[in-house]
């Protein structure tokens, strides 16, 4: 009886570790509790190689405004950045799904009260195919890291993140709430961070 005792208290143990990683990912790399993904469709046929759209983005592009809005929450911009090399934005299984990447933009944004942060990045693939490995890594045992200036109360476990093949880019939005104080409903932040991922549609006319 002491023998099965043990086997299922060291089960227990392994569940509990498998599911602090699948939130936390490592010390500095939380993961949303939350998270939804697709894949790219045949509405981006356009743009589904970077050879067919090859002009890089740019920050003026992809974050034209301040702020998001969506149901009367806003967010405000906190600080953009572009990279070259994509591996630092990611981890895990991700940073092999980011090979051929050639840029990725991030922004940080948080609403005037502090309590909700988030962040938006789009990641620049060589196709489609690409793209889709991304975030099919985003939704396995890979991530992307929190942005700079990210507050320290990020509660990756009670976050939310939608990832999204577009093409031959990947968007990804990410909410928070900061600080273990309260309910916070994350609904309205997701949505206006979420809502960068339309500027891409532009691409698809030119």
């Amino acid at each position: 009886m002491r023998k099965w005792i043990a086997v299922v208290a060291v089960l227990l143990v392994a569940v509990a570790g498998a599911a602090f990683l699948w939130l936390w990912g490592g010390e500095d790399a939380p993961r949303p509790a939350t998270f939804r993904s697709e894949p790219t469709t045949a509405h981006y046929a356009p743009i589904a190689t970077r050879d067919a759209d090859p002009e890089p983005l740019t920050v003026e592009e992809m974050f034209p405004t301040g702020s998001v809005t969506s149901g009367g929450t806003t967010l405000a911009s906190k600080g953009t950045e572009t990279l070259t090399d994509c591996a630092p934005a990611v981890w895990g299984s991700a940073e092999d799904a980011v090979a051929g990447c050639t840029q990725v933009l991030r922004a940080h944004y948080a609403t005037q009260d502090g309590r909700v942060s988030g962040q938006f990045l789009i990641f620049n693939l060589a196709d489609s195919a690409a793209a889709d490995r991304l975030v099919a890594a985003l939704g396995n045992d890979g991530f992307v890291r929190p942005a700079p200036g990210t507050p320290a109360g990020f509660d990756g476990s009670r976050s939310w993140a939608q990832a999204r093949a577009l093409g031959h880019y990947v968007t990804v939005s990410w909410v928070a709430p900061v600080g273990g104080a309260g309910q916070v409903d994350l609904t309205y932040p997701q949505v206006a961070v979420d809502s960068l991922s339309l500027v891409i549609q532009r691409r698809l006319l030119r």
